[in-house]
């Protein structure tokens, strides 16, 4: 039996989680790009590529929450209260389980929604800020309700960091999340596949490639070591960051001496850091909680999407007063009512309002509340993280790899690509993505779109096919 819940987690490491945000456009790079001037590299020239930017992106300022050294669950919940029962907040940030997840926003959508029924009245005028899945899913809750809702986006999309891209694809690929994880405990992959999208099972057992291209077995000491840190840690009088508890227990004394491989005890847990624990949350260790750090525990019934992950909120935002292209630069309440004002000038009036933007546009105070902030509010912005994962997808005539492993990792060096996800044995195309993490993705967000694919590409190097 399925607990009945709708996830998408990042709980692989593999999904970007978005939510829309309403701030002050800024330029991004064009989701697609025609290699010309490349640097060269051993890897073919893709046909086509797309990549997301999402800490240079206005409206996200990020991928998504993590839970920051000194950031507990209690910072979420307060970030979650209504303030003078007319402010309203929902977003992945503030869920109480599952947080930085589809799943967690959903949650948090459907919880905002019901705390404003219970206590408006039923010809009242209801805003919502953001069009991401929270925002779409309070909006959906309210206006089945019988409530007067209009939705305020940003963006001229809905979906926020959902983000499906279609185009000249051969199938659709996701900016933002892409699969559908543990899903013999949830019901998302079913729902999807009763709206028409695709999903296919996706194994998780990665094959390892060093930088010179040889294959090897995955150590367990890097996750063993990362276990036993995190152990310590739970044992402490205050939160460290999970940096801090690798050195102080002793588990980050691994052996710096090379096998024949090239290979040492240590790279093992570089590997476990860059592979999992950075694209878990976004963040370096030595800016994670070591008491609440992401799960990274595995799970083998993962599915990925290639049908369109959007269509779940195209289906939940038809019929919705839809206000796009409008970014919300103040939000003003008093008892009688709040005022929203538009980067036009314009101004919106309502009864009440939920705001649905990411947790990075409220660290930037993108938005300027006015009476400002509780100072509850404002700690708990301060206290928690908005990490950074960015995707690269490549498509080739030909595939230059002879391998049908599906999810490819790098070991022995800090690569800025450490994980591709093959699409080949999964849809027939020669199509790659990958991620990037953290403080790498951060320095790479600052590159143009051919110094991006030329770092992608020099990852790729180790999987170049032997010639015969």
């Amino acid at each position: 039996m399925k607990r009945r819940t709708f996830l998408l987690g990042t709980a692989s490491g593999f999904s970007v989680l978005a939510l829309a945000a309403c701030v002050a456009p800024a330029p991004v790079p064009t989701p697609s790009v025609s290699p010309t001037t490349l640097t060269p590299s051993l890897v073919p020239q893709p046909l086509m590529v797309s990549r997301t930017n999402w800490s240079t992106d206005a409206f996200s300022r990020g991928s998504f929450s993590y839970a920051a050294v000194g950031a507990t669950p209690e910072h979420r919940t307060a970030l979650g209260e209504a303030i003078d029962a007319r402010v309203f907040f929902a977003g992945e940030a503030t869920a109480g389980e599952e947080p930085g997840t589809v799943q967690g926003a959903r949650a948090s959508g459907v919880l905002a929604a019901s705390q404003v029924q219970d206590v408006a009245a039923p010809d009242e005028r209801i805003m919502v800020v953001g069009a991401g899945i929270a925002g779409i899913t309070a909006a959906r809750q309210l206006v089945d309700a019988g409530f007067s809702v209009v939705v305020v986006e940003a963006r001229d999309r809905i979906g926020g960091r959902i983000d499906t891209v279609s185009g000249d694809w051969p199938f659709a690929i996701e900016h933002g999340p892409s699969f559908v994880h543990r899903s013999s405990d949830n019901f998302l992959d079913e729902e999807l596949t009763a709206l028409g999208v695709t999903l296919l099972p996706f194994v998780r057992t990665p094959e390892v490639r060093t930088r010179a291209g040889s294959v090897v077995e995955v150590s367990p000491l890097g996750a063993q070591a990362v276990a036993g840190a995190l152990d310590w840690a739970a044992d402490q009088q205050q939160d460290v960051s999970v940096e801090r508890a690798l050195v102080d227990s002793g588990e980050a004394g691994l052996s710096t001496t090379a096998n024949a491989e090239g290979l040492a005890d240590a790279d093992w847990l570089e590997y476990e850091i860059a592979t999992k624990l950075k694209v878990e949350t976004g963040a370096t260790p030595s800016q994670q909680s070591a008491w609440y750090t992401t799960d990274i525990a595995s799970a083998d019934d993962d599915q990925i999407v290639v049908g369109g992950y959007s269509t779940l909120l195209t289906s939940d935002a038809e019929g919705l007063e839809l206000l796009l292209s409008s970014v919300v630069n103040r939000i003003a309440h008093d008892d009688r009512g709040v005022s929203l004002r538009l980067g036009t000038g314009e101004s919106l009036s309502a009864d009440r309002v939920i705001v649905t933007v990411p947790l990075g546009v409220l660290k930037a105070a993108a938005i300027e509340f006015s009476p400002p902030l509780p100072f509850a509010h404002r700690g708990a912005i301060a206290a928690l993280g908005m990490g950074v994962v960015d995707k690269i997808w490549l498509r080739f005539d030909v595939p230059f790899w002879d391998t049908a492993a599906r999810l490819w990792t790098i070991v022995g060096e800090d690569a800025d690509f450490p994980v591709w996800i093959n699409m080949m044995p999964l849809t027939g195309e020669p199509i790659l993505m990958g991620l990037v993490a953290a403080e790498n993705a951060t320095r790479l967000s600052d590159l143009d779109d051919d110094a991006f694919l030329a770092a992608a590409l020099t990852a790729l190097e180790p999987f170049l096919a032997v010639p015969e």
